[in-house]
């Protein structure tokens, strides 16, 4: 083992607290509305950080210090696209969720399109998630390795076990408060480890500035081209970044369902807006930090050329610093995976409940509805560790990948329900299969970048479902 035993006993300790903290949190659950969306008695300020800690997962903690690490900090012009994103979902999203009681983002298609498409788009959810998620359960496995000096990817388990628990447990209340507390030890690590790795760095932040102009200007954001196969652009960031945040923030149940336990349309909002600033503010310190562990890899290597540059954090955290500090941090990135994988549970549960199975008509209906949502957290849990134990990759590019793929075809289908008053539900069928196809295509066949997978997709489902719409006889439905 690589870490003293007093950084274990920290980990250990942080681990086991947060899960009996968020386990008490299902006292007073009565049904699947106080299970799903906490009562909607949450403060906006709470799920705001709960949106930023499970947008954020392990993937961000490790994979965003190495992108900077191996690159610079143009990933914030992503960033910019995400707040630009949030503001449209706002004016366009946000209005329609809180027309009636919705548990799930796909009541809204029911609505416009009908069950069966409603059950498609949560079909498409379900899959995504479930991939997306896998890749970010799989990253713990990297953590454990530096800090434990093991390969065994059965190492997930118990971490998630433990989020597993208290999420059964708490429900929604538990993912929001949880949230809050992990999110305020993820970024009280991040921030206490670049202050320790500054000061160690010698010549501190004028040897960063010097090494990293060296580098070929690893501290610039902005590059101007116009390119389609470079990944990090002004233009892919701002327009790329906007509409992967309309479709992760807007139409995945991960973040609408935050939205939802809003108490109401404007706090959910404030909410969103808040989270676009704090989300902001993150990437810019995990990215400097990736700089600062450059400036003193050229001191003192962290890794071999050519090693798995999603260790560089960890291994300078088991590494270089002080024992009681080593173990917080590693509790820090601890605390982020198991935040996300959380939020992703209670979804999951969310939506194969409400958009698969017969609302409850009665309390003694509620309460066995409240029960099956709790054992069918169980199953997703099971599915997320046993997807956690595969080999991914490079863990936030992939995930992203991932996601970006199958998300335009939802963000194509909501944009067509919500702007498009003659489109019919089998032209929206049609959209949604031939974005879904473009998008494996450029996938596996072009170098097109991963950045513009949402926009090009939702324009061809948007563009197809619509033509489609219009030589499709079938009824159409308003929005009410």
């Amino acid at each position: 083992m690589r870490i003293h035993y007093i950084d274990l006993a920290i980990i250990l300790l942080y681990i086991v607290g947060i899960t009996l903290f968020g386990m008490r949190f299902r006292k007073g659950q009565q049904d699947i509305r106080d299970y799903f969306l906490g009562g909607r008695t949450a403060p906006w300020w709470a799920i705001a950080f709960s949106i930023v800690a499970t947008e954020t997962s392990l993937l961000t903690v490790i994979g965003t210090p190495a992108l900077a690490f191996a690159g610079n900090l143009g990933f914030l012009q992503l960033v910019i696209g995400y707040i630009i994103g949030r503001i449209l979902i706002c004016f366009i999203f946000i209005p329609q969720y809180f027309r009636g009681e919705l548990f799930t983002a796909y009541q809204l298609i029911e609505k416009r399109f009908g069950a069966r498409m409603k059950s498609i788009a949560a079909a498409t959810f379900l899959l995504t998630r479930t991939l997306a998620e896998g890749v970010r359960v799989a990253a713990i496995t990297k953590v454990v390795s530096v800090a434990f000096g093991i390969e065994a990817r059965v190492a997930v388990i118990p971490i998630a076990a433990l989020t597993l628990l208290y999420t059964f447990e708490g429900g929604m209340k538990a993912v929001i408060w949880t949230d809050v507390i992990q999110l305020a030890v993820y970024v009280s690590g991040a921030v206490l480890a670049s202050l320790m790795l500054l000061n160690q760095i010698p010549g501190g932040w004028t040897e960063v500035t010097q090494v990293a102009a060296a580098a070929g200007g690893k501290l610039r954001i902005f590059d101007f081209a116009f390119s389609l196969t470079q990944t990090y652009t002004f233009w892919s960031g701002i327009l790329g970044g906007a509409f992967l945040t309309m479709a992760s923030h807007g139409t995945d149940q991960l973040m609408v369902q935050r939205l939802l336990a809003a108490r109401n349309e404007r706090d959910s909002k404030k909410a969103l807006l808040a989270s676009g600033l704090i989300v902001f503010a993150q990437f810019a310190l995990f990215l400097i930090l990736g700089v600062m562990l450059f400036a003193y890899h050229q001191h003192s290597p962290l890794i071999a050329p050519g090693g798995d540059k999603d260790r560089i954090f960890p291994e300078y955290v088991v590494r270089e610093m002080p024992v009681g500090v080593a173990g917080l941090i590693i509790a820090a990135i601890f605390a982020a995976a198991m935040s996300n994988l959380s939020g992703a549970l209670n979804s999951l549960a969310s939506s194969s409940i409400v958009d698969f199975m017969r609302r409850p008509s009665n309390a003694a209906e509620s309460a066995r509805t409240l029960s099956r949502s709790r054992w069918i957290t169980v199953g997703w849990g099971i599915v997320l560790m046993v997807l956690g134990t595969l080999e991914w990759g490079s863990v936030l590019e992939k995930g992203l990948t991932v996601a970006s793929i199958i998300y335009q075809s939802l963000l194509g289908l909501f944009l067509l329900g919500l702007l498009n008053r003659r489109a019919t539900p089998r032209g929206a069928l049609v959209g949604m299969f031939t974005g879904l196809g473009l998008m494996l295509y450029l996938w596996g066949y072009t170098p097109l970048a991963w950045t513009w997978y949402v926009l090009v997709g939702t324009l061809a489902t948007f563009a197809v479902g619509s033509a489609a719409s219009l030589m499709d006889a079938g009824p159409t439905t308003e929005m009410s």
